[in-house]
């Protein structure tokens, strides 16, 4: 198995934790500590500290993670996977235009000219 695919499973299994954790966390009412009531931060700090401690190392795993599966993916950019796999012997179907109208125009006729005019009529004398 690919260090890489590894990395990645492990990063998964980090973000559902994660995840978990902050759900299991209190609300403490207010986004960015606005309007906290007065026992909410500093009350009761047994489950607290501990759900608390596993959101950092948990978020510190995380962004470790990523960093080290950019760098991974940076590191082994190459194309030649994917291309390599592909027929060579039969050419492509030709794709179709999206962007082309899909009612065609009604088919040009010759140009519409108005009719001729009579001769005038000469008054007899």
């Amino acid at each position: 198995m690919s260090l890489f695919i590894f990395f990645t499973v492990i990063q998964a299994l980090v973000a559902a934790a994660l995840v978990a954790v902050v759900l299991m966390q209190r609300s403490e009412g207010g986004g960015l500590g606005i309007g906290s009531s007065p026992g909410g931060a500093f009350g009761a700090r047994g489950a607290a500290d501990f759900l608390t401690r596993t959101t950092k190392w948990l978020a510190v795993a995380f962004v470790t993670l990523s960093i080290l599966l950019a760098a991974m993916a940076a590191r082994q950019g190459q194309v030649g996977d994917v291309s390599t796999t592909l027929e060579r012997g039969a050419p492509a179907a030709p794709k179709p235009d999206l962007l082309a109208d899909p009612v065609p125009a009604p088919a040009q006729s010759a140009p519409v000219t108005a009719p001729a005019q009579p001769a005038p009529v000469q008054p007899a004398e």
